[in-house]
């Protein structure tokens, strides 16, 4: 996905503005569905496109899309609208994101039920789950819950996350994964990891 990234192209300063307003909306209505008070900067999407793997057969996942700059960011890179699934829970999110994504499958829903939301015919077929749901604030039960969910349509494939922290932000040890750093960037607000995490053998 290197060649992808490289066409990753930055935002005009109003969309930015927008995006950043409807973002901390979110979050002081509800902090632990949101992962930080600002979206995620060019920098961490180049970042995130740059490890999102995927066949010509294959979908990504994205769970937890805020505003949806990850997920202009991937259809920029090249993977067509009809093979990005986006869940989000929150409602006025998911609106939103329907206007900002034309042609992505835009699902309002709790990824916790991720077997239930994507259609059946696209389980294993999925490349890469990008979450930019906040695991680490949850329960290692309630993060268990996504991992299995995840596991149910990507098995064996894991997913990738971003997170503000130097350090593995789950105990993977207890959810049956291998944690890997797979970039870092500290052009992001705060500076942000990409961690990929698989299955355990």
């Amino acid at each position: 996905m290197k060649q992808a990234a490289d066409a990753i192209e930055s935002r005009g300063l109003g969309a930015d503005i927008s995006n950043a307003g409807l973002f901390f909306r979110r979050w002081l209505a509800n902090p632990l569905q949101m992962g930080s008070i600002v979206p995620s900067s060019p920098a961490l999407c180049r970042k995130l496109v740059e490890q999102t793997r995927y066949a010509e057969d294959e979908a990504v996942i994205e769970l937890g899309a805020g505003t949806g700059v990850v997920s202009q960011a991937l259809l920029r890179g090249g993977l067509p609208p009809s093979r990005l699934f986006v869940v989000e829970i929150v409602r006025d999110m998911a609106n939103h994101l329907r206007a900002e994504l034309p042609g992505a499958n835009i699902i309002e829903g709790d990824a916790r039920r991720l077997p239930a939301l994507i259609p059946q015919q696209w389980h294993g077929k999925i490349g890469t789950v990008v979450v930019g749901i906040p695991l680490v604030l949850l329960p290692v039960e309630e993060q268990r819950r996504f991992v299995e969910a995840i596991e149910a349509v990507a098995p064996k494939r894991g997913f990738i996350m971003y997170t503000y922290s130097l350090f593995s932000p789950l105990k993977h040890e207890g959810l049956g994964l291998t944690p890997k750093r797979e970039a870092w960037t500290p052009l992001n607000l705060p500076p942000a990891s990409v961690w990929r995490f698989t299955p355990a053998a």
